[in-house]
């Protein structure tokens, strides 16, 4: 495909929004206000409760629903639910909070359901909602409907709120929650004067709610009524779930009018968004890209962002073949590119898994040496691409006298990333894939590797047998590629 013909496909899928990117809501008053902790060293922070409950050092839920190997170890920092028939009691805070924040992390094991209710009496959703395309109130994120016996048989449940989008991550993987809360006002007489609010809720960086209004409480509510107070609970008798780093702020909206804050620095204007639509879609653009760890980001000048109908997409380094970012929900915010004289880059939406700049494919002195942070005059060369059956990009480089062919494709509905790198045939020695990068890389009792303490999943195809080594403060997850090796296969699952 030529850059005319790619720039022409691009057009097709422009989608101008007048008006501000999505907002977000800010509290003037709280900003230095420091966030309290859930002490998770023994149950003390939380009232009496079943055996269901207790504080564990790891967890490891298997992605399959192989409940025999889930496993615990021992320590303290998790919160831990795993019910049974005898023990399936909720668990309620010992603080009580109105206005407030709440941050936690958040697993699910497989087909788990629980929930988390503000003050008690509304509940956010938490469901293994791992690729369900069209999301409803009882998905993860979702704010769980309210209840009338009095209806109709299929109107007793309403007004329930489901997320935006879906961006669940796979069974076993931590998730991220960010709620900023506005409890209901009372008069003097006790009398509710004002709906309690979820201002803004964000699940794994991406907004999901914003500004919904809470009639009354939900469905399954741990106490009758209302009230300006309540205490955290959390739903203990659906499956097994565990939580990490829960904090949360006090706050008082009331003295300061909650304010929506434009997401950009140039003021209101159209955002310009790219969608794959019903065909694969590339774009060709800058990616600024951050590493984990450093505030200042790299621009990526020959970055190629390639979107999926299944609403999982991949960002490429044509300059070094690496593999900069894969993300699931919406594509790519082209404003930065194509607004005014524009600058040249765009961003990708939705809830982003950051991999590595570095090149994936190196050859290396001994098994032992530094893998390259990038490539060395000819080392490396880019051949471009071809586009295969499917209109997925099939990327081609040289890389010391070997031709490469490197290819990305969804498998499963979309839930995985699959990536089939394929050499020419010729002996290989000491050419390395790297797979991953992170501060931690475990393997799994299911074959898997987990990295940066379970953000996501590698699983390697084909019988290769995977090294994990130290790399500084690091690990690294390389592959050999011996012999008559044709290549390597993996899949990242998140």
């Amino acid at each position: 495909m030529t850059d005319k013909h790619m720039k022409a496909a691009r057009c097709l899928f422009l989608v101008w929004l007048i008006g501000i990117s999505f907002p977000s809501f800010l509290v003037a008053q709280t900003a230095d206000a420091s966030f309290t902790s859930v002490a998770l060293e023994d149950m003390s922070s939380f009232k009496p409760a079943a055996k269901n409950w207790s504080i564990v050092g790891d967890v490891f839920f298997d992605r399959t629903g192989n409940e025999k190997a889930n496993k615990t170890a021992g320590g303290k920092g998790i919160l831990l639910n795993m019910p049974s028939d005898k023990n399936k009691d909720n668990l309620v805070s010992n603080f009580e909070h109105g206005d407030a924040e709440l941050d936690l992390e958040f697993m699910m094991a497989h087909h788990s359901n629980s929930g988390v209710y503000l003050q008690g009496r509304y509940e956010l959703q938490l469901l293994d909602s791992w690729g369900v395309r069209n999301p409803r109130a009882g998905d993860c994120g979702g704010i769980y409907e309210r209840w009338d016996d009095s209806k109709p048989e299929g109107q007793k449940g309403y007004e329930g709120y489901a997320p935006r989008v879906n961006v669940s991550r796979a069974p076993g993987l931590w998730q991220h929650f960010n709620i900023v809360f506005q409890a209901p006002r009372f008069d003097a007489g006790g009398n509710k004067i004002a709906n309690a609010r979820i201002i803004r809720m964000v699940h794994n960086g991406v907004v999901i709610h914003e500004n919904v209004e809470l009639t009354g409480p939900t469905r399954g509510q741990g106490f009758p009524g209302e009230a300006a107070m309540g205490p955290i609970l959390i739903q203990g008798d659906h499956g097994a779930v565990a939580f990490r780093n829960i904090r949360y702020k006090k706050l008082d909206l009331s003295k300061e009018p909650v304010q929506a804050s434009r997401n950009n620095n140039r003021g209101a204007r159209p955002q310009i968004y790219v969608n794959p639509g019903r065909e694969v879609t590339m774009h060709r653009s800058f990616v600024d890209y951050t590493k984990e760890g450093e505030t200042k980001p790299k621009r990526i000048t020959h970055a190629i962002s390639v979107g999926e109908p299944s609403d999982v997409h991949y960002t490429m380094d044509l300059g070094t073949g690496a593999l900069l970012q894969v993300w699931k929900g919406g594509f790519l915010n082209a404003t930065p590119m194509w607004h005014d004289r524009g600058d040249g880059s765009s961003r990708a939406l939705g809830s982003i898994i950051k991999l590595s700049d570095a090149p994936t494919l190196a050859y290396l002195t001994d098994k032992n040496a530094a893998w390259p942070a990038t490539f060395e005059g000819e080392t490396f060369r880019p051949k471009g691409y071809d586009i295969d059956g499917a209109g997925r990009p099939v990327f081609k480089y040289i890389i010391q006298g070997t031709a490469v062919e490197d290819r990305t494709f969804p498998e499963e509905d979309g839930k995985i990333l699959t990536r089939e790198i394929k050499v020419n045939g010729q002996k290989q020695a000491n050419l390395y894939c790297r797979l991953a990068e992170g501060k931690d890389i475990a393997a799994l009792s299911d074959g898997m590797y987990s990295v940066n303490n379970k953000a996501f999943y590698v699983k390697v195809d084909g019988g290769a047998k995977p090294v994990i080594r130290e790399a500084g403060n690091r690990k690294e997850l390389l592959v050999p590629i011996e012999g008559n090796s044709t290549g390597v296969k993996y899949s990242i699952i998140w």
